[in-house]
């Protein structure tokens, strides 16, 4: 029997930005599935509970417990992304778990910010497996599913970036899979329109200031007054809710600023709430404007060709 509540699957859920977004999400009406690679033994809980959210005491374990704990809908289940049959187990004990999928939100990630010359070739390839790959499996998996969706309103909702030259500056190799993840996004939106699928969407989101995290808790400990430039995850999981909440028209295939989307669709005007140190003023590391991407030959496409043997979504 399907679920009642619209399903939301958060990969990279178990501490950070991804437990905040399930955790948002299930005080919102979602029952969340809660996945990731890091897990706990149910019966040898986190003390105190709950864990530090940025530690690694924190899990899909914890985080799936915070929310039943609070009355809330939730399932942990264990995914390694840079695998495709873990990701197809994911998608179906998910869609077995709930009956139906609703969202998808890919908030795995690995990191290595260093020059060309100082990334080594093991570490290029984790951040292609882990983000852009590890995306594409997922989204390919979960796509089926989310097209089944009342209403026809699937949605899918990744943690890349707006594609401009600055971003690219001292950590390429970790551009490279993010800047895809954006490609994807717009390249996915594309087919979506083309297939008469025009109430899903997929959507990019990216912090317009650095945000509480378990990656930005490296900064603070060298100096802590990088916590003066740092805002909650809460405002990230807001942006998402608002995301989800916009027509697809509005969010489909758009790279967009938590802030921004925030200010322009989700009438937040006072951003204060969000800083980790009260009466702070946290520095934005996003450019106030963006490049346009699209060109004035945009709609023409010459002749297409399909690789596919069956051509579809």
């Amino acid at each position: 029997m399907p679920s009642d509540k619209p399903v939301a699957l958060v990969v990279g859920a178990s501490r950070g930005i991804g437990r905040q977004v399930a955790i948002d999400l299930a005080r919102n009406g979602y029952a969340v599935v809660v996945a990731a690679k890091t897990v706990s033994a149910p019966s040898a809980p986190a003390a105190p509970f709950p864990p530090d959210p940025n530690s690694s005491a924190s899990t899909i374990t914890t985080v799936a417990r915070e929310i039943t704990s609070a009355g809330g809908d939730a399932a942990a289940i264990a995914v390694d992304v840079r695998h495709e049959e873990s990701v197809n187990a994911l998608v179906a004990e998910a869609v077995a778990t709930y009956g139906r999928l609703d969202v998808l939100v890919y908030n795995s990630g690995a990191i290595f910010w260093a020059s060309v010359p100082d990334t080594p070739l093991r570490r290029f390839r984790l951040m292609q497996r882990v983000n852009p790959e590890g995306l594409y499996a997922v989204v390919h998996a979960a796509l089926p599913h989310l097209q089944r969706a009342p209403g026809g309103r699937g949605r899918v909702v990744v943690v890349s970036p707006p594609i401009y030259s600055r971003f690219f500056r001292g950590k390429t190799a970790y551009a490279m899979g993010k800047v895809a993840m954006s490609v994807l996004t717009k390249g996915l939106a594309m087919d979506l329109v083309r297939a008469g699928l025009g109430d899903m969407a997929i959507t990019s989101i990216w912090p317009a200031v650095a945000i509480e995290s378990a990656a930005t808790a490296r900064f603070t400990d060298l100096d802590p007054d990088e916590a003066n430039h740092l805002r909650k995850a809460t405002i990230f999981s807001d942006a998402i809710l608002a995301i989800l909440d916009a027509p697809a028209r509005v969010v489909n295939g758009e790279l967009l600023l938590d802030e921004d989307f925030l200010r322009e669709h989700g009438r937040v005007t006072d951003f204060s709430k969000y800083n980790v140190v009260p009466g702070s003023s946290p520095r934005r590391i996003m450019p106030a404007k963006l490049p346009d991407l699209t060109v004035a030959e945009q709609d023409d496409e010459g002749k297409r060709i399909d690789s596919s043997d069956k051509p579809r979504l």
